[in-house]
């Protein structure tokens, strides 16, 4: 990420802090109206979950210059995350639901500027929660399937 696009996600997050908590439950609200198949993923519900999410994005957005010191955090989230049954089209639409809930919650302060720079730190969490994924599944990350496509040939 840009120090300009961290700049604009923690610019942002800050305008969606008043209704933070309105705003995490919207995001599994439409989570759950994407794909309704999802809604057993959040037995506590909607509120809980939403409380959860929200506080992890303010230890995220707070970090944005220092990813690196995410990454194993990120890691053991997307392996918890696969152990629930998310898979990788659950992350698109969860990218998904959460530009639409920045959308609904910034109104006009919602511009092109905003949504590219929310989709790269999502894009870049969701990147390393994948990587966690694919080790509690076993499967090779698309990184792992070129060094070893690398080694044999070499």
């Amino acid at each position: 990420m840009t120090p300009r696009q961290i700049a604009v996600v923690r610019e942002s997050w800050e305008g969606l802090r008043p209704i933070r908590n309105r705003a995490g439950a919207l995001f599994y609200e439409r989570l759950i109206e994407l794909d309704p198949g999802l809604a057993p993923m959040f037995p506590a519900g909607v509120a809980a979950q939403g409380r959860t999410l929200m506080h992890m994005i303010d230890t995220v957005v707070s970090s944005l210059d220092r990813l690196g010191d995410l990454v194993p955090a990120v890691r053991a989230l997307g392996q918890r995350h696969a152990g629930y049954g998310v898979e990788t089209e659950h992350y698109v639409l969860g990218g998904r639901a959460l530009l639409d809930i920045l959308r609904t919650g910034l109104g006009d302060a919602f511009d092109a500027e905003v949504e590219e720079a929310w989709a790269v730190a999502y894009g870049t969490l969701v990147g390393v929660m994948q990587e966690g994924a694919a080790a509690a599944r076993g499967r090779l990350t698309p990184c792992d399937a070129v060094a070893e496509e690398a080694a044999a040939s070499s």
